[in-house]
């Protein structure tokens, strides 16, 4: 099996064209929409420039210090423009069109960062962070450690993985008894691959619920999620007691692996340590 190297990732990465981005180096009143956009200002050094960070953003802890200015999906106009933001630094899908649209007549640029789930993502996001607040060397140094970092757990994954990947079927939600799950090009099935495993679905993209009798053919050898939050959170057991999960591979072992969600569809600076608790919990924490 065949690995690149750190070097050859990062000047691979650093040959892609990058997708142009317009540069705000004066923006002084930042709010920034999504947990990865808000933990790369922080790791660009740049948090001084931040007045005020949306629900998603929880990480490094003195985010919480910012105002909060909503869920990234709902965001209002009166909230936004209430922290006199000269900057709205987003993920995409923020919004609604409504906010974008009012905050644009109120001139406040509202940029979205690019960004697929890979490391190859991950380092487009950091280069476009730190281009748009104008300090491309510090995105370049960042880059190339966050790259570092991804390269060496998911040579790490690959190897333990083996030619015998695992099936793991990212469960999101159990609405009314029926698992909401993950399918191709969505943030879990992104973290499933880096991690040397293989998405149970194949077959369509973005998230559906299942029947029992698909998850039954699907035969999953474990099931990931997002570690519990709040009380109205589904826990293990319900999980595990679902008829059709008891059927599964994964129900019969108990293998239901709990991560923290910003670790692990973050696709920030901290993903590596979500590929590598997801390997760990996969593949065991020794030694490949």
């Amino acid at each position: 099996m065949r690995f690149l190297t750190t070097a050859t990732l990062t000047a691979a990465f650093f040959a892609l064209p990058l997708q142009a981005q317009d540069s705000h180096p004066d923006a002084n009143r930042i709010a920034s929409v999504g947990g990865a956009v808000t933990e790369i200002i922080y790791e660009l050094g740049e948090e001084h420039r931040l007045v005020a960070r949306d629900t998603t953003s929880v990480y490094p802890p003195a985010v919480h210090d910012l105002p909060d200015v909503g869920y990234m999906r709902r965001l209002s106009p009166e909230g936004v423009l209430s922290v006199n933001p000269d900057l709205v630094l987003t993920e995409p899908g923020s919004g609604p069109q409504e906010t974008i649209d009012i905050l644009t007549e109120a001139g406040v640029p509202f940029v979205p960062v690019p960004g697929g789930y890979s490391t190859q993502g991950i380092l487009d996001r950091i280069t476009s962070v730190s281009t748009v607040l104008g300090v491309p060397e510090k995105g370049a140094e960042l880059a190339e450690r966050i790259g570092a970092e991804l390269a060496t757990v998911e040579a790490m994954a690959a190897e333990r993985a083996g030619d015998a990947k695992p099936r793991v079927l990212f469960v999101l939600s159990m609405p009314g008894g029926r698992l909401n799950v993950g399918g191709l090009n969505t943030r879990g099935d992104g973290i499933i691959k880096m991690a040397g495993a293989e998405n149970a679905i194949q077959v369509f993209e973005e998230y559906r619920t299942l029947s029992d009798e698909a998850i039954i053919e699907l035969a999953p050898d474990a099931i990931l999620m997002m570690a519990p939050r709040g009380d109205h959170s589904t826990s293990t057991e319900d999980i595990l007691a679902h008829p059709a999960v008891a059927l599964t591979p994964a129900g019969q072992n108990a293998k239901v692996i709990r991560i923290d969600g910003t670790l692990l569809l973050g696709f920030g600076p901290r993903a590596a340590q979500g590929v590598q608790l997801l390997a760990e919990a996969l593949y065991g924490g020794g030694e490949g």
